[in-house]
């Protein structure tokens, strides 16, 4: 089930493989993501010492919990395998690709994020992106008539 998805990943980002790893998070952050309350733009992930960690994304405090010295933007760890820990960061390390949290799932009972494997678009790419979208829209509209 789809918590939180991060819309403006697949404008920015060109993604050409998808992943899904853990996430640590505390009880509190985790019954604010079943609420749904948080943000992924602006977020990214990187591979510090030998760990990959999610940085900049927001999970608003939870409102019955104890939210004394709790910030929304603190860097959490991502579990994944070792393995597949140094083939993400063999990739980050090639030509513009970069690692873009995309979606905070929920599988059973665990909360997992899935990661795209992505290189920056440039700007005529999105003005190309836009035109192809009204285009088809157009299209659809003049099947309706």
């Amino acid at each position: 089930m789809l918590l939180l998805k991060n819309r403006r990943a697949t404008y920015d980002y060109q993604i050409s493989q998808t992943f899904k790893a853990g996430v640590v998070l505390t009880g509190a952050e985790v019954k604010s993501l079943r609420q749904k309350s948080g943000s992924l733009t602006g977020s990214y992930v990187q591979i510090v010492d030998g760990q990959a960690v999610l940085l900049g994304a927001q999970i608003s405090p939870y409102q019955y919990a104890n939210n004394d010295n709790y910030d929304p933007k603190r860097t959490r760890r991502l579990l994944l395998h070792r393995r597949e820990i140094a083939r993400l960061d063999e990739i980050c390390h090639q030509k513009h690709y970069t690692l873009v949290p995309l979606a905070f799932l929920l599988e059973g009972r665990h909360i997992k994020l899935e990661v795209g494997v992505g290189r920056g678009k440039q700007t005529f790419e999105k003005r190309e992106q836009i035109k192809k979208r009204q285009w088809q829209r157009e299209q659809k509209n003049l099947e309706k008539w």
